[in-house]
């Protein structure tokens, strides 16, 4: 009798301590090449579908994206090939251009999935060029409340091409995103993913990111800083390009160049809540032979039979992008929440969070057609109300806003609000 009293004690405390685990969490950035425009090569969303099935990441960093339709793609593929639970951060045209061009065909975005992840905020970074794009997310623990566990991922596009006056607008762009950095806690966690379009790591931007004389200093989780362009010594970081045919968008010459980056703020290496797992940083898709320089990804010189990547994985990165992704794993000694995360559709998505005159919105459940939309300001009153029709696709006339910050939402039960700004 006794020893079955200890028994149900000790099952008993077990079953009300709170026992933390190690948690990996899998990070890829990806440089979409103008997705969806790009059509050259037909069917590329089966290849990323492969891509991302063989890889399963937790956050999905990319840039090349061109508009709304492309991300919701995108969406729908992370949900299929990962988990249905993936969701994307608010999709955002480039504002950056706004004051020359406004071509906005090369944006930024996160994907996350939601039963280990949520944002808690979203901001923009603007340079001359293209937005730095800045998602706070936090671990969904049990213990968030009393204990959060944020990460800032910083997902980014540098200026392309090489040259002096190129190096120099890599530079000022970084400069603007320091500003930025040194509004934040030193101890911050922070990623950045990004196609820096660096040749070599004495180019002023990367010894901008790396200065331990910031507020955040950045560090390149494998350690293979040096000039890597046209150098065959740095094969195993290489990124670009996959390709030696013409024809198929991007740019071709095969695998010489080191573009493509996650880099970790320098406590995630080994101080922070959540670090990097030492050797878990790998270009995706590279075998790491010197015989790969300047070939084909998919080519005999870039693998075989016995390589770690794949004929069928190295196929559908040659198809899919001129890039090959970046990927890393953090780990952090947590407990996740046991919440149910059953699929949560976006039912409304913004085109654009910055508007003018016109809000485009695109809407993904029937049952909301032809439905009043209403538009709140920032006191809470409503100001607007918007009549949708049948179309998945929709756009409103709202030149009669003032300037300032809004909030979009059905009249539905525990219908999240969307924000947008209205600049005319």
């Amino acid at each position: 009798m006794k020893k079955k009293k200890i028994g149900f004690l000790i099952f008993g405390l077990l079953s009300i301590i709170n026992i933390s685990a190690q948690e990996t969490f899998k990070v890829m950035f990806y440089n979409l090449l103008n997705y969806p425009l790009e059509d050259a090569v037909q069917g590329r969303e089966q290849d990323l579908f492969i891509i991302l099935e063989h890889y399963q990441p937790d956050l999905f960093l990319v840039c090349e994206l061109n508009n709304i339709t492309g991300a919701n793609n995108v969406l729908s593929l992370t949900r299929s090939a990962i988990n249905p639970n993936f969701e994307m951060a608010t999709y955002v045209s480039n504002t950056s251009d706004d004051n020359f061009g406004n071509q906005n065909d090369l944006q930024n975005l996160l994907y996350y999935n939601s039963s280990k992840f949520s944002i808690e905020e979203e901001i923009i970074v603007p340079t001359d060029l293209r937005d730095f794009n800045v998602y706070r997310v936090r671990l969904d623990t049990v213990d968030q409340d009393i204990n959060p566990i944020d990460v800032y991922i910083i997902i980014c596009h540098l200026k392309a091409s090489s040259g002096t006056t190129n190096a120099q607008r890599r530079f000022e762009m970084v400069t603007e995103l320091d500003a930025y950095l040194e509004t934040l806690p030193s101890d911050s966690n922070i990623l950045l993913g990004g196609d820096l379009n660096l040749y070599t790591s004495s180019e002023p931007a990367f010894q901008e990111l790396i200065d331990p004389g910031d507020n955040i200093t950045f560090v390149d989780p494998p350690n293979r800083i040096g000039s890597w362009h046209n150098n065959s010594s740095y094969v195993d970081v290489f990124t670009q390009s996959t390709r030696t045919q013409t024809g198929l968008g991007g740019t071709t010459g095969g695998f010489d160049d080191r573009f493509d980056f996650i880099l970790t703020s320098e406590n995630m290496i080994s101080t922070a809540d959540i670090i990097y797992v030492p050797n878990s940083y790998q270009v995706y898709g590279n075998n790491g032979l010197t015989s790969c320089y300047n070939s084909a990804i998919n080519s005999s010189n870039c693998g075989g039979v016995n390589s770690e990547f794949s004929q069928e994985i190295r196929d559908s990165l040659h198809n899919f992008s001129d890039h090959l992704p970046v990927t890393l794993s953090l780990e952090a000694d947590v407990t996740l929440s046991t919440n149910d995360h059953s699929l949560k559709p976006q039912e409304i998505v913004l085109s654009n969070t910055l508007v003018d005159c016109k809000l485009s919105v695109y809407i993904s459940q029937p049952q909301l057609f032809n439905k009043p939309l209403y538009v709140y300001n920032n006191l809470g009153q409503l100001v607007e109300i918007l009549q949708t029709n049948s179309n998945k696709n929709q756009t409103f006339n709202i030149v009669n806003l003032s300037e300032g910050v809004y909030f979009l939402k059905f009249s539905k039960p525990n219908f999240k609000a969307l924000k947008f700004v209205v600049s005319h």
